[in-house]
């Protein structure tokens, strides 16, 4: 008897090391293929739609104008602009002197994100070089299923902020006043490099005003701010809510979400909100005349089109349910197409200004 169990044994052990013989222990890198970005065939051009100059709607669109209904913005501002771009006039100062010129609006496209699984994953830029040797496990992300300790599911996602002047590289509207040409093509930021968003006790230390909102009755609240963005836009006073994409605390990657698109999209307007906390980004639709920084965003001055891994036709306020623009917009691999869980949405900044 103990004779057939050491035979065992002795066989066991030398099939593994036969086994290891003939395993080729090559790196393995994770799965980022794309093709690049096309900024005439990707970008949804409707959704820069509606146009209003001098008060009135030159061209209609999906959406209308976020400042209608409940998310109406009041007053003006003490440096001359307005929020009002029913007017057909307007008036900006700059030192001693005045400018006047003619109300104008439109949702532009001249920023965009990745929300990618494998990290340092660019599908913008036709993914990246297998020369990046990554480690196993190291900072990538997915969906995780909560054990004993933890309820539900939740998904991790990195997310690259990119400033993209897309008037500016097609050389249109070149002299307008109301476009922004003054940066350029640029990776504005990378979560990867920022270890907040890859520890949430962290995040709470940098940014402690989430233990304000991690209670039953904030959370509560938005539940309006859900309902509003299936029809318009989400409540912008609901700072902390993102609709049906849950909360911008805390202020990292994981997500309480069990659908993967979603939680991607949710994960990119976190890295909204969080640049806006920073006072990293400016919002171009609080006044008429210059782009001013808002520590506290006003969402439904953002709304998004998912690009990558396939192209979708929706404009998405943030906040809205991916089973109104999600459907099969996340695939299995296949010749010809982009990798999955690997997404890039344009980011449509709705933009006011005094044009002269």
């Amino acid at each position: 008897m103990r004779f057939k169990k050491l035979l065992f044994i002795v066989l066991l052990i030398s099939q593994l090391l036969i086994s290891q013989l003939f395993i080729n222990h090559t790196a393995c890198y994770a799965l980022c293929i794309n093709k690049r970005l096309n900024p005439m065939k990707d970008t949804c051009w409707d959704c820069i739609y509606p146009i209003k100059i001098a008060g009135m709607t030159i061209k209609g669109g999906t959406g209308g104008d976020p400042h209608s209904g409940g998310n109406k913005m009041k007053g003006g501002s003490s440096t001359g602009g307005s929020t009002n771009t029913k007017k057909s006039t307007c008036k900006c100062k700059y030192g001693k002197f005045y400018r006047y010129g003619i109300t104008f609006s439109m949702w532009e496209p001249n920023r965009y994100i990745e929300v990618v699984k494998d990290p340092y994953c660019l599908p913008s830029q036709g993914g990246k070089s297998n020369k990046s040797k990554l480690k196993k496990g190291y900072l990538h992300g997915g969906i995780y299923t909560g054990g004993a300790s933890q309820e539900g599911t939740n998904t991790f996602f990195q997310v690259h902020y990119f400033i993209w002047p897309i008037w500016k590289m097609m050389e249109t509207m070149i002299d307008s006043n109301c476009i922004e040409f003054s940066a350029g093509y640029d990776l504005y930021y990378m979560t990867e490099s920022d270890p907040t968003w890859n520890d949430d006790e962290l995040a709470l230390k940098v940014y402690p005003e989430a233990t304000l909102f991690a209670n039953m009755p904030a959370q509560l609240s938005c539940i309006a701010d859900s309902i509003t963005a299936q029809f318009g836009y989400p409540l912008w006073p609901l700072f902390w809510c993102m609709g049906s994409w849950g909360s911008t605390y805390p202020m990292s990657g994981h997500m309480n979400e069990d659908e993967t698109i979603e939680g991607a999209a949710g994960a990119g307007a976190r890295m909204i909100y969080k640049l806006a906390r920073m006072g990293a980004i400016c919002d171009v639709a609080i006044n008429l005349c210059y782009c001013i920084s808002s520590l506290i965003w006003i969402k439904s001055h953002y709304r998004f089109t998912n690009v990558k891994p396939v192209k979708g036709s929706s404009c998405i306020p943030i906040g809205r349910s991916s089973m109104l623009w999600g459907i099969n917009k996340n695939p299995g691999l296949s010749d010809g197409q982009d990798s999955p869980d690997n997404f890039m949405f344009i980011i449509f900044r709705y933009r006011k200004c005094c044009l002269w």
